[in-house]
């Protein structure tokens, strides 16, 4: 008897069936939506964590320079922070820093877009609460490239020279918002990252996203102690400073579960731990064939790097990975730069592309990070193992992703289309085609078999699970994530 499951690929929910032997992984779940998100806003600014509440900084900075400027961080349109509405966490900071005397003309709300390009205007519309326009405070891209709105204030222990939006420095009060969750590079977003790499140059970005710093084996979802990356973006928030943040967490519908107001480190603290004990998915042992959705954020191939980085990780070396998504994205792969050190990376294979990137010869590309994440997947599942199974992408674009194209298990008619329904016959011929892969590969003799795997790398009856949650659930074993 087959197993039904189901896929939240966003725009559509995707419903099928998988073999019976498949283990539905699910982490312990987001925590429930806070009943009064208001008051609970309300409350994390008034009693916030190792902090003075918002009012009382406000005041203080208002009284000791009656032309104070604030700045407000916010993240850009690529992440889901509510920014409006009863749980809109920017209106009540901004309607506390006007009712303490800061002027309207001298509060910026400052976007943190890091390398992304800037939120136009009708983004910005969508994203933030209408009482945030009519205030008359000034709302700004931040824009990694304009050296002029930079600063510089020095170098990191790691060796970045740190560039920093100068809006940002000069502000007489620094308040940063965000969201916490897994990050696969940081170990959680939030906190810190609304600095850097949220407000830092693009020249500051070649360590903190460069070859070193991913590849080391701490740069993983959940852990913050030993990941060069959360420590760098860590020093350079220190040298930069930051008065108070307000970051929330959010469950699998984007409802408010949490507000974490206060100080820059420990009230992120609080949140991380409050993520890892939602997200994580303790495991017994990695399986042979796991199956993995890109959820509402794999609207492109690079977005979907976080389901592959979470699927290989419960994935047996040497095993195979499905991928399935919904690509909405007017480029569904992704940037050019990204899509051409992909290619990169399909063409030579990870060992020699790791190398390469290592090399002093080689020159830092803008979202090279990206194919790195995608190396850490291919070392674990081969290529050939690899199978992906989006829509919205060409035959073309096929050609530059590393892996097995899932399309060619659906008849030839209905290839490369834009139905999401489409995703339930690839995903099927994948599984399919791996279990039928392992099976003779097997060729089993009594007593072969430990733990599910066959001495020489096969199994008999292969170990299947499937990631309900995609990308927002973190396979665990007892010593962190794998």
């Amino acid at each position: 008897m087959a197993v039904r499951v189901q896929m939240d690929l966003g725009t559509r929910v995707v419903e099928f069936s998988l073999p019976a032997e498949t283990d539905i992984l699910r982490m312990s779940g987001w925590g429930p939506p806070l009943e009064d998100p208001a008051a609970a806003i309300s409350r994390a600014l008034s009693y916030p964590v190792a902090a003075p509440p918002l009012a009382e900084l406000a005041r203080s900075r208002v009284s000791a320079n009656p032309a104070a400027t604030a700045c407000v961080v916010i993240s850009d349109n690529t992440r889901p922070v509510p920014y409006k509405g009863e749980p809109g966490i920017l209106w009540p900071v901004l309607e506390v820093l006007l009712g303490q005397g800061f002027a309207a003309d001298r509060i910026t709300v400052l976007i943190a877009t890091g390398t992304h390009r800037a939120v136009l205007p009708e983004e910005l519309r969508e994203m933030l609460d209408a009482r945030v326009f009519s205030s008359g405070v000034r709302i700004v891209n931040h824009d990694c490239r304009d050296t002029g709105s930079l600063s510089y204030l020095g170098t990191t222990r790691l060796g970045s020279e740190l560039y920093v939006n100068r809006l940002y420095l000069e502000a007489d009060l620094k308040v940063l918002t965000g969201l916490v969750e897994s990050h696969f590079m940081a170990g959680a977003s939030g906190g810190r990252k609304a600095i850097v790499p949220g407000l830092v140059g693009e020249r500051s970005t070649q360590v903190f996203h460069g070859p070193a710093m991913l590849a080391s084996p701490g740069a993983r979802d959940l852990q913050l102690e030993g990941n060069p990356c959360h420590e760098e973006s860590l020093q350079g928030a220190r040298m930069a400073g930051a008065d108070f943040i307000v970051n929330v967490t959010l469950d699998g519908l984007f409802q408010l579960t949490g507000v974490y107001a206060g100080d820059l480190e420990k009230a992120h603290a609080l949140a991380v731990e409050q993520v890892r004990e939602r997200v994580a998915i303790p495991l017994q042992a990695p399986y042979d064939i796991v199956v993995i959705h890109a959820g509402r954020v794999g609207i492109n191939h690079y977005q979907a790097a976080k389901a592959g980085v979470a699927g290989a990780s419960a994935a047996r070396r040497g095993g195979f990975l499905v991928i399935a998504g919904h690509h909405t994205d007017t480029d569904p792969v992704g940037s050019a730069p990204y899509r051409t050190v992909l290619h990169l990376l399909k063409i030579i294979g990870p060992e020699r592309f790791d190398r390469l990137l290592a090399s002093p010869d080689w020159t830092f590309v803008h979202d090279q990070w990206e194919p790195q994440m995608w190396s850490k997947v291919l070392a674990r599942v081969p290529p050939g193992h690899l199978y992906y199974c989006a829509t919205g992408l060409s035959r073309r674009d096929y050609d530059v992703i590393p892996g097995r194209d899932g399309n060619v298990f659906l008849p030839a008619g209905e290839r490369y289309g834009n139905d999401p329904a489409l995703i339930e016959g690839m995903v099927l011929g994948a599984v399919s085609e791996a279990w039928r892969r392992l099976r003779k590969d097997a060729a089993v003799s009594e007593g072969a078999v430990r733990d599910g795997a066959v001495r020489d790398g096969a199994v008999s009856r292969p170990r299947i699970a499937y990631l309900a949650d995609g990308p927002y659930g973190v396979p665990v074993t007892r010593g962190g994530p794998l």
